[in-house]
């Protein structure tokens, strides 16, 4: 057990290692928007409302096909892939780059390869659910799908999108400062208060 725990570690350290290898042209600018998204200042959340409501009120408006759409989007990652690199340095001083900066970039790049093992465990229980219980399997796909059909039929679909890119950048924000734990907390409460009211209506 205790190999398997050093084996795991040390696969963590080498994949956030290549990680921040790749990432280290972008090393500033994660930060800078690890400050926004953790809402480092009082305003960030309605500047990252405000942004995310401008972008979307401009797709609105322009209104651009499927095919438009993906290309310009693919065009900027391209061109932020190449630019952000040459341009961050000389922005952002790197001599500037304290050790407590680096220590952050070195947090944020294992959390990302934790978020990347989440996300792939996930699909490996969905996989193994398939081959274990089959009927379990397709009953809860095709019940979920057909929520998410009923609820995509009765929004928008670019307000859907837009509320989920908005809740999405949020999130951080929102766990940094214990809203969602808080209001989780007081959702579990009611929900106690409710069944041990329906037991002793039982009783």
């Amino acid at each position: 057990m205790a190999d398997g725990d050093n084996k795991s570690t040390n696969m963590l350290a080498r994949d956030t290692a290549q990680l921040e290898e790749q990432l280290q042209g972008w090393g500033e600018v994660i930060l800078a928007a690890d400050h926004v998204l953790h809402w480092q200042k009082p305003w960030f959340p309605g500047a990252l409302i405000g942004a995310t409501t401008v972008l979307f009120t401009m797709v609105y408006y322009l209104d651009p096909s499927v095919l438009t759409g993906v290309s310009c989007s693919v065009m900027i990652l391209c061109l932020a892939d190449y630019l952000v690199p040459i341009l961050a340095p000389r922005i952002f001083s790197s001599s500037k780059w304290t050790t407590e900066q680096q220590q952050r970039f070195h947090e944020i790049c294992g959390n990302l390869v934790k978020t990347q093992r989440r996300v792939v465990g996930w699909w490996k229980r969905i996989l193994a659910l398939k081959e274990e219980r089959p009927k379990m399997y397709f009953l809860s796909m095709i019940s979920s799908l057909v929520v998410m059909a009923w609820i995509g039929q009765q929004v928008h679909n670019l307000f859907l999108t837009y509320l989920i890119v908005s809740f999405l950048l949020l999130l951080p924000g929102l766990n940094q400062h214990g809203i969602i734990s808080k209001y989780a907390g007081m959702a579990k409460r009611e929900i106690n208060k409710l069944l041990k009211q329906k037991e002793k209506k039982n009783e």
